[in-house]
């Protein structure tokens, strides 16, 4: 293992609005010899998500420590062990974790990484950073564990075309729902009608709000929020008795200077309606749940794989600006090197 070059994504500067290839800075560094307990990763398969903007900014989401200028940013992945003098990760084991924007990675398996183990099930490894990472358990145990559903609920899912909205749509057809997409354009509309959606709203052509009402006369059951703002000023006026609010991601508002805070809250109190907040990883009890059943619809064909693949480590920067430019179709990823290049004894 020697000589291994560990191509690295740093950052360069703060971003100011959507993120610019000048923020970025590629960095070469000489991957070090295992010392004892530890265990040498080579990635495949990086996650693409609205978070990483918010690592490159200074800010803590999980409680880890604020990124610098000069740091590796921070991102999930799909890797391979190559090299290992720890126990209980072997050569050839397929873990999904925090790898980090980087190609290796040396690691002891701390639980800040949250290392995972892929079993063998006859799937891409790269849905360990889509459908079977935190992007298919963010939608489920987001909607399941906190959306409560039940069959005949009449569902809103805002960013439906994109990772988890994608996902959260075919969980609630799936479970009986009505379900009610909102995306942007008629490419990214069409895609989420191809999910299973029974009517989708094109929130750039289209007057959110009016179409909500139209279309949820009855009022929403579960309204699953991707994107916070006005969405959800719109979402709240259209509350069924007793519904609920799953606060998974807030994209429209992660670039503005000031907090929006919704003028409309009050709403849940007249319909004895619930908002509930949800960050992923306070659900790690419940993952192998959420892989199993994911997975188990995966093979039965009722959830549909749609990945939105820059290929490539170097277009890193360039699939992190497509996601906030909103146009990745379902769970966005790079791929570094692809399943036929795993070794297996």
């Amino acid at each position: 293992m020697q000589n291994l070059i560990n191509n690295q994504w740093c950052i360069a500067e703060r971003p100011d609005g959507n993120v610019k290839i000048t923020d970025f800075e590629m960095r070469e560094v000489q991957v070090p010899t295992l010392n004892g307990g530890e265990f040498l990763l080579k990635t495949h398969y990086l996650n693409l998500a609205p978070v990483m903007r918010m690592y490159m900014q200074g800010i803590s989401v999980a409680g880890e420590k604020p990124l610098s200028i000069g740091d590796v940013i921070h991102g999930r992945g799909v890797a391979q062990i190559i090299d290992s003098k720890h126990p209980d990760y072997q050569v050839g084991d397929v873990v999904q974790g925090q790898i980090g924007w980087q190609t290796y990675k040396i690691s002891t398996g701390t639980k800040r990484e949250r290392f995972y183990k892929m079993p063998r099930r006859g799937l891409s490894y790269s849905l360990g950073v889509s459908q079977l990472g935190m992007t298919g358990f963010s939608a489920y145990c987001g909607f399941i564990k906190c959306g409560f559903p039940k069959a005949g609920d009449v569902v809103l899912v805002s960013g439906a075309g994109g990772g988890v909205g994608s996902i959260v749509t075919q969980i609630a057809k799936i479970l009986g729902c009505k379900v009610i997409g909102i995306s942007g354009g008629k490419e990214k509309c069409d895609f989420v009608k191809s999910l299973g959606a029974d009517s989708v709203i094109d929130y750039k052509n289209e007057d959110v709000a009016k179409r909500i009402n139209e279309l949820a006369s009855d009022g929403l059951d579960i309204y699953f929020d991707n994107v916070g703002g006005e969405t959800l000023v719109a979402a709240l006026n259209n509350l069924a008795m007793n519904s609920r609010v799953v606060l998974c991601g807030s994209i429209s508002e992660y670039m503005l200077d000031e907090p929006f805070g919704p003028t409309n809250y009050t709403n849940l109190r007249s319909t004895n309606s619930s908002l509930n907040g949800f960050f992923v990883y306070n659900h790690e009890t419940d993952f192998q749940e959420a892989e199993e059943k994911l997975a188990k619809w995966i093979i039965d064909g009722l959830i549909k794989v749609k990945e939105d693949i820059i290929v490539g480590f170097k277009n890193m920067p360039n699939g992190l600006q497509n996601l906030y430019a909103g146009k990745n179709q379902g769970v966005a990823l790079c791929k570094i090197l692809d399943d036929s290049e795993l070794i297996f004894d």
